[in-house]
């Protein structure tokens, strides 16, 4: 029974462990490409609600976005997944949603304009 309760104990400490590096693997990115600063409250917000509510983005926010870099993107995304006010959200489901919308957001920077 005591071994059961150490191991127990060791898997909730490995468990915790591992959300700490990716919390902090995750602050590292962000710190390192200077994701907070490249992109304008407007368009994060835009973002924002695209990927965790429902919303439609604008052309202007999409280069925006592709500017910031996917690397930012999803390092910015997965930090806001572990902010306790977003604990009953699917994180695969928003991170599935992520991508999808980054994909948007190339198809829209790569088409070509209707003027063109």
């Amino acid at each position: 029974m005591a071994s059961l309760n150490v191991y127990s104990v060791l898997v909730v400490l490995f468990l915790t462990c591992v959300a700490v590096m990716a919390m902090q693997e995750n602050d590292q990115i962000i710190k390192e490409n200077n994701c907070e600063t490249k992109m304008g409250l407007p368009y994060v917000l835009e973002a924002f609600t695209s990927i965790f509510k429902i919303g439609s983005i604008s052309n202007k926010c999409c280069g925006e976005l592709v500017v910031l870099g996917k690397v930012c993107h999803l390092a910015l995304v997965k930090r806001t997944l572990e902010n306790p006010l977003f604990k009953d959200l699917s994180p695969a489901t928003i991170i599935a949603k992520s991508i999808q919308t980054w994909n948007n957001f190339l198809a829209l920077i790569d088409s070509p304009s209707p003027s063109a």
